[in-house]
């Protein structure tokens, strides 16, 4: 049926709108970019720089020559390399279990995991936990108290529980022990569910903030995000760590605006380059789950 010609004008209309608010979205994080690659010179002598005149790397190789912000970089990274191979296992893992039948656990388990979505102890028990367990300063401080979400175990439950039965029996009958079921046979049928949950819980684990500023005193440890934020307001205040305001004291009198800007490009950057090659699996595993019945 040839559409009519009102609905199509719509569509285009709403195509248009859409690409326009896209496009509109881009422009801060553009802007960003252009000036972390501004000439420092150009940047402080121009108001407002839209297309800079002279292109520079002064600012990044400033950033990099310093021992601060890459050592957060290290330890964001170790952060997101370790916290997920963590939290892929644990929540894979207790997903495959609690989808077994044959588990007698499986519903005290899942009421225990239930319980954790309707009641938070808060932050000062956390706290008071976390310190009891001698893990502050540790990185084990930022993985341990994330390590799974409820929702992530659910949905990944859900997963195995389309998976038919008749897949584990015939690897019993080969020989496979449940070990062996789950690592050779579940976890690659369920690489695109992985690959999904594995984009979540790095992305968790690089933007740690919050856990970081509560847990985290030793600046050795500090992730990128609290030297992200001790630099914009050390920036405007001139006081607080010295390690971060050497960042800031260039002897090269570069702007501080175009050294965060860099910065923020540099923190901004693994993520962006990691996600083109997991959206592909990203697109099916946000189905795990979806379709009922």
């Amino acid at each position: 049926m040839k559409p009519h010609p009102a609905a199509r004008l719509f569509d285009a209309f709403n195509y248009a709108v859409l690409v326009a608010f896209s496009l509109l979205t881009l422009v801060p994080f553009l802007y960003v970019v252009i000036v972390s690659f501004t000439d420092p010179i150009e940047y402080a002598t121009t108001p407002l720089v839209i297309v800079p005149k002279h292109w520079s790397l002064a600012s990044y190789r400033f950033i990099l020559s310093t021992a601060t912000f890459p050592h957060s970089l290290a330890v964001s990274g170790a952060l997101a390399l370790i916290g997920t191979a963590c939290s892929l296992i644990l929540t894979s893992g207790l997903a495959y279990a609690l989808s077994r039948k044959t588990f007698r656990l499986k519903r005290v388990i899942m009421l225990g995991i239930l319980f954790t979505m309707l009641f938070n102890p808060g932050m000062i028990p956390n706290y008071l936990l976390v310190k009891e367990l001698g893990l502050i300063d540790t990185l084990w401080s930022l993985i341990l108290p994330v390590l799974t979400s409820a929702w992530y175990v659910i949905l990944m439950r859900s997963f195995y529980l389309d998976i038919p039965d008749e897949l584990e029996e015939s690897a019993k009958i080969d020989g496979c022990t449940d070990i062996g079921v789950f690592f050779r046979i579940m976890l690659p049928v369920s690489l695109s569910a992985m690959a999904a949950f594995s984009l979540f819980f790095a992305v968790a684990y690089w933007n740690t903030y919050f856990n970081a500023v509560l847990y985290i005193n030793d600046a050795a440890f500090r992730p990128m995000q609290v030297v992200l934020q001790l630099l914009l307001i050390q920036s405007s205040t001139q006081v607080g760590d010295p390690s971060v305001a050497q960042m800031l004291q260039s002897d090269q009198m570069l702007p501080p605006q175009t050294i965060k800007m860099s910065a923020v490009v540099l923190a901004s950057f693994p993520i962006i380059l990691v996600y083109p090659f997991l959206q592909k699996y990203f697109v099916k595993g946000m189905m795990v789950g979806s379709v009922k019945g």
